[in-house]
């Protein structure tokens, strides 16, 4: 008998039989596509520092949308670029702001599109910050009874989905209840359950023209050394309400997806976030790498770890890609 009997190459030795053994399968349901909205019209401004992303006027995004949906990706996650900023974040709740005309207005274009607001602040106060600041702290209850208010505008606007991004404690309980107050008990929430302190976010706030003014984040997001303190915060917001939680970025966090997923069962999403983006769009800029073949192993490595929802600003080519264009 030749050595070694169990000869593992032996399920390697072409594409089928590949395909037959293959653990993970991405699917195209698997994606959420990320986008940014501003005011005005017939505006499609290039985000610098993320190739192939634009911050678009509500008319162009409602062109743009047209190829996400005949590429059959399921969902957006819109972010406001709002024309006006002040310190307590009001465009973030104004019936008529930049996410809830959008959310009307994409609504009536592609009913059939799952549209996911995400619900924070930072982009709409002056100071760059989740919250309100008094003598430059972040004050987190007086800030849920603006994020609960925001939550219900976008209900109202047509949004099927809610993604609190904010980390202030106890935003899911408050969100859940304003919305089961005002008869939405059957819009979901997609929590930012685990979202970690990370210098990868910086591509994005470029877009969003969301840096903070002052200090950090770190007071309110995670410290990035910290795993069992993730399980808590995904924990609290389940007992809240949170029918979907987020890990958030996913490529130095895969470990924290796989213990969430392995230790509560619920749906799992993550973030790969404007970092992890720009910095493959970058070394494939100067012919470093295979930029489909990186992009395809980050989202199966995502995906493998136990996220059942990807978001991705490369959720586009990876649906071309897995509709074999």
């Amino acid at each position: 008998m030749s050595f070694p009997v169990r000869r593992l190459r032996r399920l390697r030795q072409n594409e089928h039989i590949r395909r037959m053994v293959r653990e993970t399968t991405l699917h195209v349901n698997d994606l959420v596509y990320p986008v940014f909205i501003t005011h005005g019209k017939d505006i499609a401004r290039p985000v610098m520092t993320m190739p192939g992303i634009y911050c678009l006027s509500i008319d162009k995004l409602i062109e743009d949308l047209e190829e996400v949906v005949e590429l059959k990706i399921p969902a957006i996650l819109p972010f406001g670029v709002p024309a006006h900023k002040d310190e307590v974040g009001s465009g973030a709740y104004d019936n008529n702001g930049i996410i809830q005309q959008a959310v009307r207005a994409i609504k009536k274009a592609y009913p059939e599109l799952l549209v996911i607001t995400d619900l924070c602040l930072c982009e709409y106060t002056s100071h760059g910050h989740c919250g309100i600041i008094k003598e430059g702290r972040v004050l987190n209850d007086p800030t849920l009874e603006l994020l609960a208010r925001t939550a219900v505008s976008h209900a109202e606007a047509g949004a099927d989905m809610i993604a609190p991004s904010d980390m202030m404690d106890g935003r899911v309980g408050v969100i859940r209840r304003a919305l089961d107050e005002n008869g939405r008990h059957d819009i979901s929430i997609m929590s930012y359950s685990a979202k970690y302190s990370s210098a990868f976010y910086g591509p994005f706030r470029e877009a969003a023209c969301s840096a903070p003014q002052f200090g950090d984040r770190k007071t309110y997001q995670m410290d990035p050394a910290n795993s069992d303190e993730a399980l808590r915060e995904v924990w609290q917001d389940i007992e809240e309400g949170a029918d979907i939680v987020m890990v958030k970025p996913a490529l130095a966090y895969m470990d924290i997806i796989r213990r969430v997923k392995d230790e509560f069962g619920y749906p799992v999403a993550a973030y790969n976030v404007s970092g992890e983006y720009s910095m493959v769009k970058a070394a494939a800029k100067k012919g470093w790498i295979d930029e489909r073949g990186i992009v395809m192993e980050i989202i199966t490595g995502i995906k493998r770890a136990g996220a059942d929802i990807i978001i991705s600003y490369h959720a586009r080519d990876v649906a071309r890609w897995l509709g074999g264009e």
